[in-house]
């Protein structure tokens, strides 16, 4: 363990940008929802909001000395090591703080899903992968700052990868697979391009960060910098209380999140309106839904209401329309 931490700002001390920190917060919550796009002027708070909300999330049960912080709780969450372990109950579990990863701008596609020794795939199947960025980022958050930059192979294989919560790695006709579920959230400055329709499509949410106009506001947003800037530990006390509430608060709503329920007229008044905007993807319905019932959880409610469905879709029909 080195001792250098990276600091970031508490979460809760973020001002304004609510729609951002609120999508970051259902996706916490519910992971099903699919992530979230950031996009907006430099500057606006968004890789701060995104490495803050780490902090946010509970701590995960990972299988000891696996590269792929397999889950020591449910054998078909385990790369093929971890399950032979499971199966001779020889499986140690660790506590680790749910991973970040970043992907660096220009990462290769080795670099994403691993790289493969094809003789030693042979004999060894999984023990012969280098693991990549996909591996580290399994059961966290994957970070993907300029997304509208990225490398459309690269891409691809990234969304493969989250839709399926798999890495399949395949070289030469040999093939070994990890699990590789992680919260996908992408940032982007529209400006500098936009990003290829599919790509959009596969982010559950997408939200919009402007700089913010408000005089009070933006002396807020500097008073907040600074303080945490001369004495971070200082400013990380006195936030601790709100941060606290939070992470509790994000907790409940994922317990009760199984116990929410939402009306057939919901779903119809969404399916119709996804019909209307002339929305061709089925994901939307399922994402609006989704989004809906984690809204209504994290509100301590158990049936969604209007309210819900309303904010639901503004945060997941934007960029689908």
């Amino acid at each position: 363990m080195h001792h250098l931490k990276r600091r970031t700002i508490p979460f809760t001390s973020i001002v304004g940008q609510d729609d951002m920190r609120f999508a970051l917060i259902l996706n916490a919550i519910n992971p099903r929802i699919g992530g979230v796009l950031i996009r907006g002027d430099k500057g606006t708070a968004k890789s701060t909001a995104v490495r803050s909300l780490a902090d946010l999330l509970e701590t995960i049960q990972v299988a000891s000395d696996c590269p792929f912080n397999c889950n020591p709780e449910n054998p078909e969450d385990m790369c093929d090591l971890c399950y032979q372990k499971s199966q001779s109950n020889q499986i140690t579990a660790v506590e680790k703080k749910t991973p970040v990863v970043d992907l660096p701008l220009g990462a290769t596609e080795d670099r994403v899903v691993g790289s493969l020794n094809v003789e030693r795939a042979i004999k060894e199947g999984i023990k012969a992968l280098e693991p990549g960025i996909l591996a580290a980022a399994n059961r966290g958050i994957l970070y993907i700052d300029e997304v509208n930059l990225l490398d459309d192979h690269v891409a691809d294989v990234l969304l493969d990868a989250a839709a399926m919560g798999v890495n399949i790695v395949e070289r030469e006709g040999v093939s070994v697979a990890h699990p590789s579920k992680f919260i996908l959230v992408g940032t982007m400055n529209p400006e500098e391009g936009e990003i290829r329709p599919q790509l959009l499509d596969r982010f559950g949410l997408q939200v919009s960060v402007a700089g913010i106009e408000d005089v009070e506001q933006r002396m807020q947003i500097a008073k907040i910098a600074e303080a945490f800037d001369l004495d971070p530990k200082g400013f990380a006390k006195e936030w601790q209380q709100e941060q606290v509430d939070m992470k509790q608060k994000i907790s409940r709503a994922r317990q009760l999140l199984s116990q929410v329920s939402m009306s057939d007229d919901f779903l119809r008044l969404i399916a119709s309106t996804c019909i209307d905007l002339g929305v061709k993807t089925h994901r939307a319905e399922i994402v609006i839904t989704r989004t809906a019932k984690t809204i209504a959880a994290f509100d301590g409610r158990t049936e969604v209401n209007q309210e819900d469905v309303k904010k639901a879709m503004e945060l997941a029909l934007a960029h689908r329309m």
